[in-house]
């Protein structure tokens, strides 16, 4: 098929994806954007409405959504008639989770036509047609090759996938899994001594006869060895599904058993609960009276603990295969939970109360057709983002060329589901865990590769980061700042003919600030920690 050429091209499906392109588009650029997904906008069209935006007690983080993060909120207000209320929020710096929480129908409604709104876009559906599919002369990045075999050229290129595929096959460094805690001497990295959020304490017999190792342990445990505490692997943060239900009877359709439904795969979940532990219930927190289950509630939730192993550099094959798979677990486990009798009888009332959304999904049987991909590939540049960046005492300055604000704390969800000394074990989760944590400027110096790989080439959703310090970047409405940092960069090289490790940052910062972004993180406020 015969090549098209752009000014920019994006490639990704994402929240950052779709920041990169409109306002790509908004400086009058000839876009493509190259999206792998049938559907465009990442995660928040795929249930994550409850968004991590002032759900947190002890600090707010709203202070930080500026530019086109933003706008998307304000569409998205002004389809539910609370517009008035976030302008409001805004400017009064008033803390109300609610107004930023969303339903994922509307999500990709509002997203669809934002898009619509831009001539000089051409959306391209297509993924990568190999791990080297990427075409390029010297360090410069010159197209790419499409499973439909169509060739895509393009002067600048900005990766915003999940998964850093365009990175990979361009030959330009990334990584994956956990480094060791001496690698960038984080004491977070690599194995957990200690794992406290979402722990099981409950006693629980592990094999499948009880009693007896031999017979091998029930589904969901590894056997893998608990290891030495701070060394590296490559496991990866447990995905899940973001999945809506909803208990308004005239939208529901109820939970359903999955065909391959297996009830053997949900005798921990039998065990946990006969040994005292307690399941978690759903909660409505989204408008139209719908849930949006984290993955996290509980020591045994929707995260789909070492499932999802594999994703970050498998093939398009591999990754269907691991839908597929924990499609099934998941929608297998409600329906344990509503009809399994060894769990109490008032819990399975309460789940089937709810069911799935009629009015979410219906190309997919009313299920996500997505899992939330929380760690993949990053890219590894010459700066790299650390826990160090995070640190409130003894950390590093302040960058100087922020192009967004990350307002998070370290956080990634449980990587195993292990014996550790005859007991089970979640092991992997860093979320608060008594480390003071700050928010931080990302430097536009990690979303730009080493100069020898390519100069027109940058990321907006896998910037160079280790594994504990992307778990402070990974929000989508961060992630809309660095697409639209990405953007306003290709733009100014194109503009002066350099490439974008050259960019000056003080014209970068002139548009970001005219653009509406927050750059500044002394003015954002900070966590409250209790005395020392």
């Amino acid at each position: 098929m015969l090549s098209k050429n752009f000014d920019i091209v994006v490639y990704g499906s994402t929240s950052g994806a779709v920041a990169a392109a409109i306002q790509s588009a908004k400086l009058g650029r000839k876009v493509a954007l190259v999206s792998p997904q049938e559907h465009i906008g990442g995660i928040q069209i795929e249930g994550l409405g409850a968004t991590d935006i002032d759900n947190q007690a002890e600090f707010q983080n709203s202070t930080t959504v500026g530019g086109l993060a933003l706008e998307l909120h304000r569409r998205i207000s002004k389809h539910y008639h609370r517009l008035l209320r976030l302008e409001d929020v805004v400017m009064t710096r008033t803390k109300d989770p609610e107004v930023w929480r969303f339903e994922a129908r509307v999500a990709e409604k509002v997203i669809g036509e934002w898009l619509d709104e831009f001539s000089n876009i051409e959306l391209i559906k297509g993924a990568l047609a190999s791990k080297k599919a990427v075409i390029k002369e010297g360090s410069k990045v010159l197209g790419i090759k499409l499973t439909n075999d169509q060739i895509v050229s393009g002067q600048m290129f900005i990766e915003a996938s999940y998964e850093g595929d365009f990175l990979a096959a361009a030959g330009i460094s990334t990584t994956y899994g956990r480094e060791s805690s001496s690698t960038y001497g984080e004491s977070l990295a690599g194995v957990r001594e200690n794992t406290t959020y979402t722990q099981i304490t409950a006693s629980i017999d592990p094999y499948n006869i009880p009693g007896a190792p031999s017979s091998g342990l029930i589904h969901g445990i590894s056997s893998e060895p608990f290891g030495t505490p701070g060394d590296g692997d490559k496991h990866l943060a447990a995905y899940s599904y973001r999945v809506p239900l909803t208990d308004v009877p005239s939208n529901r359709m109820p939970i359903y058993k999955p065909n391959g439904f297996n009830p053997a795969h949900y005798e921990l979940h039998r065990r946990y609960v006969k040994s005292g532990g307690k399941l978690y219930t759903p909660n409505k927190r989204l408008p139209g009276g719908k849930t949006d289950l984290i993955g996290s509630e509980a020591p045994l939730a929707t995260d789909l603990l070492g499932m999802n192993d594999g994703w970050a550099t498998g093939s398009l094959e591999e990754r269907q295969r691991i839908l597929d798979e924990t499609a099934l677990f998941t929608k297998g486990l409600l329906y344990f939970f509503i009809s399994d009798e060894s769990l109490p009888e008032e819990f399975r009332a309460e789940w089937s109360r709810f069911g799935y959304c009629l009015d979410e999904f219906e190309d997919n049987n009313h299920f996500p057709r997505s899992l939330y991909i929380r760690d993949a590939r990053r890219m590894i540049s010459s700066y790299i983002i650390t826990q160090h960046t995070a640190s409130l005492h003894n950390g590093e300055e302040p960058v100087s060329d922020p192009v967004t604000i990350a307002y998070w704390p370290t956080d990634t969800h449980c990587v195993r589901r292990i014996l550790r000394e005859g007991k089970v074990h979640n092991e992997g989760f860093i979320f608060k865990d008594g480390f003071r944590w700050r928010p931080f400027g990302v430097s536009y110096r990690a979303l730009v590769p080493k100069r020898e790989e390519a100069g027109n080439v940058c990321t907006a959703t896998t910037p160079s980061c280790s594994h504990v310090g992307f778990g402070a970047v990974r929000l989508e409405h961060q992630f809309y700042g660095l697409g639209q940092a990405c953007a306003n960069a290709c733009d100014i090289a194109l503009r002066e003919g350099i490439s974008l490790q050259d960019v000056p940052y003080e014209k970068l910062e002139k548009r970001l600030l005219e653009q509406g972004m927050i750059l500044d993180v002394r003015k954002v406020g900070a966590p409250e920690f209790p005395p020392e």
